[in-house]
């Protein structure tokens, strides 16, 4: 083999890696669930070049993912589901079905009018698919409901997120942000409570319910929270790192120093950066 623009030479490959008799064990011993973790893995590196402004490993990022995706199409293909044509045929359907208005069907003009189009195709889908799973037999039970378009199978914030939105669609939402701040404060008390309490289980539902009002004031204010709590981690690994860097100078690890120090440089690392100052 060798390296190859050509879409179908990657099929290939992972053919090849697959191959019973000689291809590589490791990719052999694979299958759908051992794979996931590493899909979804590939996903999250993906939106962290694109977090990093970094073209060239975006490049990288996206190879790996569209691997991620070969290789799910060979296994499928290997167990007579469907093939990578097939994938690329779904989608494709799925694109021009959804853009009426690219593809000559339809004549809204606005990101509005596109959006409610969209999610009325969505919802004729979500009804196509329920009545195919059900004449083979399979129960759809997770898909019903307003909020049964909306996968489980995300991050947890994402997944508030989209909740969130789907339910407003009929009007279950606040009309402004002020009053959610009101039901962050009332989660606030109930945690302090919890914790009072002492009980665990309480403690967890708590501070779920307390993250899920933030989630929907981050809604409210159109800052995605997922982006937010990204931009917050980076945020703390830079302060850290400053830290250690200059514990580092001083001979000392921050495992040898005290709170006291390592929050005096905590402190001096929002200076660094101008824009963290007032932060």
């Amino acid at each position: 083999m060798q390296p190859s623009k050509d879409i179908s030479d990657l099929l290939k490959l992972m053919a090849s890696l697959r191959d019973p008799q000689t291809g590589c064990p490791w990719d052999i011993k694979q299958d759908f669930q051992t794979i996931k973790p590493y899909t979804i893995e590939e996903a999250y590196e993906v939106a962290d070049a694109i977090e990093r402004a970094d073209l060239e490993d975006l490049k990288d990022e996206l190879g790996d993912l569209l691997f991620q995706v070969v290789f799910h199409a060979q296994m499928a293909e290997e167990a007579g589901a469907f093939s990578f044509a097939d994938v690329v045929e779904a989608i494709t359907t799925k694109m021009i079905r959804r853009h009426p208005h690219v593809f000559a069907r339809s004549d809204v003009n606005t990101p509005e009018a596109v959006k409610l189009q969209w999610d009325q195709i969505k919802a004729a889908e979500k009804k196509d698919r329920a009545e195919r799973r059900a004449k083979r037999g399979l129960v759809d039970d997770e898909t019903v409901g307003l909020l049964g378009s909306v996968s489980r199978h995300q991050p947890a914030l994402v997944e508030a997120l989209k909740l969130q939105e789907r339910a407003a669609t009929v009007g279950f939402d606040w009309s402004e942000a002020e009053p959610i701040f009101d039901k962050i404060e009332e989660e606030i008390a109930e945690l302090r409570e919890a914790l009072r309490e002492g009980q665990s289980v309480k403690i967890k539902d708590e501070l779920g319910d307390l993250i899920f009002a933030v989630v929907n004031i981050g809604r409210h204010v159109k800052a995605d929270p997922e982006q937010a709590l990204r931009g917050t981690n980076a945020k703390f690994r830079n302060r850290f790192r400053y830290i250690e860097t200059e514990l580092k100078k001083l001979g000392k690890a921050p495992a040898e120093s005290s709170l006291e120090e390592m929050e005096a440089f905590w402190q001096a690392a929002k200076g660094v950066n101008p824009r963290e100052a007032a932060e």
